[in-house]
Protein backbone atom coordinates (compact mmCIF):
# COMPACT_ATOMS: atom_id res chain seq x y z
CA UNK A 1 0.00 0.00 0.00
CA UNK A 2 1.55 3.44 -0.85
CA UNK A 3 1.28 6.40 1.05
CA UNK A 4 0.37 10.07 -0.61
CA UNK A 5 2.57 11.38 1.88
CA UNK A 6 6.44 10.14 2.52
CA UNK A 7 6.75 9.09 5.89
CA UNK A 8 9.68 10.43 7.35
CA UNK A 9 12.68 8.97 7.78
CA UNK A 10 13.46 8.32 11.66
CA UNK A 11 17.04 7.30 11.33
CA UNK A 12 17.74 10.05 8.82
CA UNK A 13 16.58 12.80 11.55
CA UNK A 14 18.97 10.85 14.04
CA UNK A 15 21.73 10.80 12.34
CA UNK A 16 21.30 14.70 11.31
CA UNK A 17 20.43 15.53 14.70
CA UNK A 18 23.89 14.25 15.95
CA UNK A 19 25.40 15.79 13.28
CA UNK A 20 24.63 19.51 14.14
CA UNK A 21 24.95 18.12 17.91
CA UNK A 22 28.86 17.47 16.96
CA UNK A 23 29.23 20.72 15.03
CA UNK A 24 27.64 22.61 18.10
CA UNK A 25 29.90 21.07 20.83
CA UNK A 26 32.83 21.58 18.90
CA UNK A 27 31.80 25.48 18.31
CA UNK A 28 30.92 25.35 21.89
CA UNK A 29 34.42 24.02 22.18
CA UNK A 30 36.07 26.99 21.04
CA UNK A 31 34.14 29.51 22.39
CA UNK A 32 35.12 27.91 25.97
CA UNK A 33 38.90 27.93 24.69
CA UNK A 34 38.47 31.73 23.84
CA UNK A 35 36.78 32.42 27.46
CA UNK A 36 39.42 30.38 29.19
CA UNK A 37 42.21 32.64 27.94
CA UNK A 38 40.80 35.43 29.60
CA UNK A 39 40.38 33.84 33.22
CA UNK A 40 39.84 37.09 34.67
CA UNK A 41 37.23 38.45 32.85
CA UNK A 42 35.92 35.07 33.18
CA UNK A 43 35.41 35.78 36.84
CA UNK A 44 34.53 38.93 36.98
CA UNK A 45 31.38 38.54 34.39
CA UNK A 46 30.71 35.66 36.45
CA UNK A 47 30.68 37.58 39.59
CA UNK A 48 28.93 40.76 38.48
CA UNK A 49 25.75 38.12 37.05
CA UNK A 50 25.74 36.59 41.05
CA UNK A 51 25.56 40.30 42.35
CA UNK A 52 22.88 41.33 39.89
CA UNK A 53 20.79 38.66 40.47
CA UNK A 54 21.63 38.32 44.09
CA UNK A 55 20.30 42.23 44.49
CA UNK A 56 17.37 41.50 42.56
CA UNK A 57 15.90 38.59 45.04
CA UNK A 58 16.59 40.86 47.68
CA UNK A 59 14.97 43.97 46.50
CA UNK A 60 11.64 41.74 45.78
CA UNK A 61 12.50 40.03 49.62
CA UNK A 62 11.90 43.85 51.23
CA UNK A 63 8.99 44.78 48.62
CA UNK A 64 6.95 41.70 49.45
CA UNK A 65 7.79 41.76 52.98
CA UNK A 66 6.45 45.56 53.43
CA UNK A 67 3.46 44.89 51.22
CA UNK A 68 3.07 41.13 52.00
CA UNK A 69 1.93 40.78 48.14
CA UNK A 70 2.30 42.16 45.18
CA UNK A 71 -0.76 41.73 42.69
CA UNK A 72 -1.59 38.94 44.48
CA UNK A 73 1.38 36.98 44.73
CA UNK A 74 3.42 36.14 47.69
CA UNK A 75 7.17 36.22 48.41
CA UNK A 76 7.86 32.50 47.18
CA UNK A 77 5.39 32.83 44.28
CA UNK A 78 6.90 36.39 43.75
CA UNK A 79 10.66 34.71 43.45
CA UNK A 80 9.67 31.95 41.74
CA UNK A 81 8.19 34.06 38.73
CA UNK A 82 11.65 36.05 39.07
CA UNK A 83 13.91 32.25 38.87
CA UNK A 84 11.59 31.48 35.89
CA UNK A 85 12.47 34.86 33.92
CA UNK A 86 16.09 34.51 35.00
CA UNK A 87 16.74 30.91 34.16
CA UNK A 88 14.67 31.59 30.47
CA UNK A 89 16.70 34.24 30.33
CA UNK A 90 19.99 32.63 30.85
CA UNK A 91 19.22 29.67 28.92
CA UNK A 92 18.56 31.70 25.89
CA UNK A 93 22.04 33.50 26.21
CA UNK A 94 24.05 30.39 26.94
CA UNK A 95 22.44 28.93 23.89
CA UNK A 96 22.38 31.98 21.36
CA UNK A 97 25.51 33.97 22.66
CA UNK A 98 26.24 33.81 18.78
CA UNK A 99 23.61 36.29 17.81
CA UNK A 100 26.03 39.12 19.26
CA UNK A 101 28.33 38.36 17.12
CA UNK A 102 26.19 38.15 13.82
CA UNK A 103 26.51 42.11 12.78
CA UNK A 104 29.92 41.32 11.89
CA UNK A 105 29.84 38.94 9.51
CA UNK A 106 26.61 40.49 7.70
CA UNK A 107 29.34 44.15 7.73
CA UNK A 108 32.19 42.76 6.39
CA UNK A 109 30.50 40.49 4.41
CA UNK A 110 31.40 36.78 6.00
CA UNK A 111 28.41 35.87 6.08
CA UNK A 112 28.67 34.81 2.17
CA UNK A 113 31.14 32.26 3.40
CA UNK A 114 28.17 30.87 5.90
CA UNK A 115 25.65 30.74 3.06
CA UNK A 116 27.89 27.95 1.18
CA UNK A 117 28.99 25.91 3.97
CA UNK A 118 26.91 22.19 4.06
CA UNK A 119 25.29 23.85 7.68
CA UNK A 120 22.20 25.48 7.84
CA UNK A 121 23.12 29.24 8.06
CA UNK A 122 20.58 29.88 10.35
CA UNK A 123 21.86 26.75 12.94
CA UNK A 124 25.65 28.86 12.52
CA UNK A 125 24.36 32.00 13.53
CA UNK A 126 21.90 31.24 15.78
CA UNK A 127 23.97 28.37 17.83
CA UNK A 128 27.48 29.23 16.87
CA UNK A 129 28.67 28.74 20.55
CA UNK A 130 27.49 28.24 24.17
CA UNK A 131 28.37 31.06 26.74
CA UNK A 132 30.44 29.12 29.52
CA UNK A 133 29.27 32.22 31.72
CA UNK A 134 26.05 31.52 31.70
CA UNK A 135 26.50 27.53 31.77
CA UNK A 136 28.13 27.73 35.08
CA UNK A 137 24.70 30.11 36.48
CA UNK A 138 22.20 27.42 35.15
CA UNK A 139 22.50 24.67 37.66
CA UNK A 140 22.36 27.24 40.88
CA UNK A 141 19.47 28.43 39.19
CA UNK A 142 17.78 25.29 38.58
CA UNK A 143 18.52 24.12 42.76
CA UNK A 144 16.71 27.78 43.41
CA UNK A 145 13.54 26.64 41.21
CA UNK A 146 13.44 23.51 42.83
CA UNK A 147 13.83 24.93 46.37
CA UNK A 148 11.13 27.17 46.14
CA UNK A 149 8.70 25.49 44.11
CA UNK A 150 8.99 22.63 46.33
CA UNK A 151 7.21 24.91 49.45
CA UNK A 152 3.95 25.24 47.08
CA UNK A 153 3.57 21.50 47.56
CA UNK A 154 2.87 20.76 43.48
CA UNK A 155 1.99 17.50 42.01
CA UNK A 156 3.63 15.55 39.46
CA UNK A 157 1.57 16.56 36.87
CA UNK A 158 1.87 20.34 37.60
CA UNK A 159 5.87 19.64 37.77
CA UNK A 160 5.77 18.45 34.37
CA UNK A 161 3.39 20.63 32.85
CA UNK A 162 5.84 23.62 34.27
CA UNK A 163 8.60 22.14 32.42
CA UNK A 164 6.85 21.91 29.42
CA UNK A 165 5.92 25.26 29.59
CA UNK A 166 9.74 26.20 30.32
CA UNK A 167 10.23 24.62 26.92
CA UNK A 168 7.69 26.54 25.66
CA UNK A 169 8.89 29.90 26.95
CA UNK A 170 12.70 28.93 25.22
CA UNK A 171 10.82 27.85 22.07
CA UNK A 172 9.24 31.42 22.07
CA UNK A 173 12.79 33.02 23.00
CA UNK A 174 14.32 31.06 20.41
CA UNK A 175 11.57 32.99 17.88
CA UNK A 176 12.60 36.44 19.13
CA UNK A 177 16.79 35.42 18.26
CA UNK A 178 15.51 34.35 15.06
CA UNK A 179 13.26 38.17 14.28
CA UNK A 180 16.72 39.74 15.50
CA UNK A 181 18.63 37.83 13.12
CA UNK A 182 16.20 38.67 10.50
CA UNK A 183 16.00 42.16 11.22
CA UNK A 184 19.97 41.94 11.13
CA UNK A 185 19.94 41.39 7.65
CA UNK A 186 17.07 43.54 6.42
CA UNK A 187 18.36 46.84 8.78
CA UNK A 188 22.14 46.12 9.92
CA UNK A 189 21.28 46.18 13.31
CA UNK A 190 21.72 43.41 15.84
CA UNK A 191 22.71 44.70 18.85
CA UNK A 192 20.44 47.38 19.70
CA UNK A 193 17.44 44.86 18.31
CA UNK A 194 18.93 42.33 20.91
CA UNK A 195 18.79 44.75 23.60
CA UNK A 196 15.65 45.92 22.74
CA UNK A 197 14.31 42.50 23.25
CA UNK A 198 15.95 41.61 26.59
CA UNK A 199 14.66 45.04 28.13
CA UNK A 200 11.58 44.53 27.26
CA UNK A 201 12.00 40.79 28.38
CA UNK A 202 13.22 42.42 31.70
CA UNK A 203 9.53 43.70 32.38
CA UNK A 204 9.11 39.35 32.83
CA UNK A 205 10.55 39.56 36.05
CA UNK A 206 7.52 40.62 37.78
CA UNK A 207 4.23 39.22 37.19
CA UNK A 208 1.96 40.81 34.35
CA UNK A 209 -0.30 41.82 36.89
CA UNK A 210 1.32 44.36 38.36
CA UNK A 211 0.96 46.51 34.96
CA UNK A 212 -2.10 48.47 33.84
CA UNK A 213 -3.88 47.99 31.00
CA UNK A 214 -3.29 48.05 27.85
CA UNK A 215 0.71 47.38 28.66
CA UNK A 216 -0.48 44.31 30.36
CA UNK A 217 -2.59 43.09 26.91
CA UNK A 218 0.49 44.27 25.01
CA UNK A 219 3.18 41.87 27.34
CA UNK A 220 0.53 39.06 27.26
CA UNK A 221 -0.59 39.04 23.56
CA UNK A 222 2.05 40.56 20.97
CA UNK A 223 5.09 40.34 23.28
CA UNK A 224 3.72 37.25 25.12
CA UNK A 225 5.85 37.55 28.21
CA UNK A 226 3.39 36.23 30.31
CA UNK A 227 3.18 32.89 28.41
CA UNK A 228 6.67 32.94 28.56
CA UNK A 229 7.53 33.60 32.42
CA UNK A 230 4.54 34.28 34.09
CA UNK A 231 2.28 31.15 32.73
CA UNK A 232 5.11 28.29 33.74
CA UNK A 233 5.38 29.80 37.23
CA UNK A 234 1.23 30.07 38.16
CA UNK A 235 0.78 26.12 36.73
CA UNK A 236 3.49 25.05 39.18
CA UNK A 237 0.88 27.45 41.75
CA UNK A 238 -1.90 25.28 40.50
CA UNK A 239 -3.86 28.26 39.19
CA UNK A 240 -4.22 27.67 35.81
CA UNK A 241 -6.23 25.51 33.79
CA UNK A 242 -4.77 22.57 31.02
CA UNK A 243 -6.68 24.18 28.33
CA UNK A 244 -4.19 27.87 28.66
CA UNK A 245 -1.28 25.28 28.75
CA UNK A 246 -2.54 23.97 25.29
CA UNK A 247 -3.08 27.51 24.08
CA UNK A 248 0.01 28.74 25.51
CA UNK A 249 2.08 25.59 23.69
CA UNK A 250 0.23 26.56 20.32
CA UNK A 251 1.29 29.45 20.79
CA UNK A 252 4.90 29.09 20.76
CA UNK A 253 5.00 26.59 17.74
CA UNK A 254 3.05 29.28 15.57
CA UNK A 255 5.20 31.80 17.41
CA UNK A 256 8.49 29.79 16.23
CA UNK A 257 6.82 29.04 12.71
CA UNK A 258 6.16 32.55 12.20
CA UNK A 259 9.63 33.86 12.84
CA UNK A 260 11.57 30.99 10.31
CA UNK A 261 8.84 32.59 7.76
CA UNK A 262 10.40 35.85 8.18
CA UNK A 263 14.09 34.60 8.28
CA UNK A 264 13.67 32.93 5.16
CA UNK A 265 12.28 36.28 3.70
CA UNK A 266 15.32 38.00 4.77
CA UNK A 267 17.51 35.69 3.40
CA UNK A 268 15.65 36.61 -0.19
CA UNK A 269 16.69 40.03 0.51
CA UNK A 270 20.18 39.60 1.68
CA UNK A 271 22.66 41.21 -0.90
CA UNK A 272 26.12 39.36 -1.49
CA UNK A 273 29.36 41.26 -0.56
CA UNK A 274 30.86 40.07 -4.01
CA UNK A 275 27.63 41.84 -5.98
Amino acid sequence: MKFPIKLLNIKTIVKRTGYYLKIWVLMSRNALLVVLSQRFMFIIFLLAKIIRYSFFISFLYFVVKGTNTIAGYDLNQVILIYLTFTFIDIASQFLYREVYRFRPLIISGDFDLVLVKPVSALFRVLMGGADIIDFVLIPPIIFAIWFIGAKMDPSFIQVILYVLLLANGLLIATGFYILVLSFGILTFEVDHTAMIFRDMASLGRLPIEVYRQPLRSFLTFLIPLGVMITLPSRVLMGIISPLSVVGSCALGIVFLYFSTKIWSFALTKYTSASS
